[in-house]
This record gives structure tokens, C-alpha cells and sequence, in this order.
């Protein structure tokens, strides 16, 4: 990626103490833009996996928002805190259960379940934040919402803590999580401890330095379920800049240039919706655009009219 591009996704190991907002400062001086987002937000306390988008990859944000989780959290039993993590206040005290106890329950947290939201979390709420409700010391009502918990194991056992690996649907709290584990097993926890160490096809060890980003023109060799790509000649892409019925111009491209058999243009598989990004041929093979085929046809999802 050249200093004029600025355009991409970043890799990066977060620490703890310094929230995902500010993070991304270190990103926007190397590059010299305002340009820059992260796809979801790691809590102060955490560390791990941050996705970082540069410049105009900023606007392909939706491609990462449904993307599976996985996490390497400490949950500490015997106390809880209003927060759920290390920073807050105890509010709860319990004993701390045996591992049987813990292993007990933990059948029916795999799944799909019913959680509810940490009080200080970013939900909103008639307008504003929940964590700006439950700091101005107004309770917040958090309503149940569906997470679906495709793995949960524990991976260490020193009392009062568990290590734990989960492997989560998007929008799953790990707060949550250990909180209910916690009174499932006649007791109280909050989470000391997380680690993001997967974001959909993206893992922690491939986090690479601010300095070297992924170019977004890279996203034909990303392992992305459901994603293929294709390259379309000067012609076609204008017609595809400009908005033309993508059937037509679909017809104009060789099925031969596309990646993944599995994922023929022409496949009726919609669970999920097939994906597929537009490149321009050339010295720079440009992304110029994503569709996507749902319900058997074709549609535009993003297009970068100045190209």
C-alpha cells in the first residue's frame, strides 16, 4: 500500500486499558486520515483482535458485522461487579462453586440463549447510552436478546477463576456470559479477563503492525464464507459505476474468472447470501464495488462511484 492509497484493513492486537476508540489515533496519524473505523468494539479491560478499516474500506464496514467470535476469558467467581469486568464496583458477594458445579451448567449456555445485556454497555436506550444511564444512576432496562453460543469450554481451573474459550455469534456479551454462569451455579463472577482471538476468517497471530495494513484490493484472497470475486473490463465497470441492471452486465463476464467453483455465480445456494466483489482489470485491479445475490437475483451493495 502506498502513502497516497490509505486504503484497507488493519490487523490489530489491542491491549488493555485503552478503549477501541482511542486506538484507532496511533491508525489515523500513520496514515494521515480520519478515515479509519473499527467492526466492534473490544471493552477497555480486553485485548485481543481489532479490525481496523482504512480510508475507503471504511464504507465496507457491513461485510464484518456478522462475522463469529472467539474469546479466551478469565471469569472470577465469588464476586460481582456492576460493570461485569475488573473496573467496576462490587455489587454481589457468593461462594466460590466447585469445577462439577460450573461443568454442570455449562450445557445450557451452548446454543442458542437468552441474554441479558450488561447495564454498562453501548445499547441504546430512548436515545442514549446504557453505560450513561447506569453512571448518571439510573437503572437501566436491559431486555433479553438471542446470542447464540456455537462453542464453550473450560480451559483452566485455578479457584476462584475459570479460564474459558468461547466461540460466539455477533453481539454475544462474555460479561453477560460469566454473570450467568456464575448464578446458574449458585453463584456470583465478573470477567477479569478477555481476549479476542478471532473475528470471522481473521485470528490474532495474523495481527500485523499499524504500519501494514491489508490493501483492500486484497480481498479477492480473503477466505470469507459466502465471497467471491471477479474482474470486469473498463467498459463493463463504468456500466457498474453507473449503476446498470447487474443481470447485463453479469452476462458480459466469463464464469472462468471467478475463484471459487463452489460459489458459481449461477448457485442457488441463498444461506447466506452470496457475495461477491467487483474488480477493474488492470495494473491495480481496482475494487470497484460489492453485490450480492439473495432470493436468486443480484444486487448492488456498495459501489465506489469515483473510481
Amino acid at each position: 500500500m502506498t502513502a497516497s492509497e490509505r486504503n484497507g484493513l488493519l490487523l490489530f492486537n489491542k491491549q488493555p486499558g485503552i478503549t477501541s476508540f482511542n486506538s484507532l489515533t496511533n491508525v489515523k496519524k500513520a496514515f494521515n486520515t480520519k478515515k479509519v473505523g473499527h467492526t466492534g468494539t473490544l471493552d477497555k479491560f480486553a485485548s485481543g483482535l481489532l479490525l481496523i478499516l482504512v480510508g475507503r474500506a471504511v464504507k465496507l464496514n457491513f461485510l464484518f458485522q456478522d462475522f463469529v467470535k472467539e474469546y479466551i476469558g478469565t471469569i472470577y467467581f465469588g464476586k460481582q461487579t456492576d460493570t461485569l469486568d475488573p473496573e467496576g464496583a462490587i455489587i454481589a458477594e457468593a461462594k466460590v462453586p466447585s469445577l462439577s458445579e460450573v461443568e454442570n451448567v455449562l450445557g445450557n449456555f451452548r446454543g442458542e440463549i437468552l441474554q441479558a445485556p450488561p447495564a454498562y454497555s453501548a445499547i441504546h436506550i430512548n436515545g442514549r447510552r446504557a453505560y450513561e444511564l447506569a453512571r448518571s444512576g439510573i437503572e437501566p432496562e436491559m431486555k433479553m436478546r438471542s446470542a447464540n453460543i456455537f462453542e464453550l469450554e473450560i480451559i483452566s481451573w485455578a479457584p476462584p477463576t475459570a479460564q474459558i474459550r468461547v466461540l460466539v455469534s455477533a453481539g454475544t456479551y462474555i460479561r453477560s456470559l460469566a454473570r450467568d454462569i456464575a448464578l446458574a451455579a449458585g453463584s456470583r463472577a465478573h470477567l477479569s479477563a478477555l481476549e479476542r482471538t478471532r473475528v470471522g476468517p481473521f485470528r490474532l497471530e495474523e495481527a500485523s503492525d499499524i504500519l501494514h495494513p491489508i490493501d483492500i484490493n486484497l480481498f479477492n484472497s480473503l477466505s470469507i464464507p459466502s465471497f467471491i470475486t471477479f474482474s470486469v473490463d473498463d467498459d463493463t465497470a463504468k456500466g457498474f459505476i453507473h449503476g446498470k441492471p447487474l443481470i447485463r452486465l453479469i452476462k458480459l463476464h466469463e464464469l472462468s474468472n471467478f475463484r471459487a467453483e463452489e460459489n458459481d455465480i449461477n448457485s442457488t445456494d441463498e444461506k447466506p447470501p452470496l457475495k461477491a466483489a467487483v474488480f477493474r482489470k488492470g495494473p491495480t485491479n481496482e475494487l470497484i464495488g460489492i453485490i450480492e445475490k439473495n432470493n436468486g437475483k443480484w444486487g448492488y451493495l456498495h459501489v465506489f462511484a469515483d473510481y
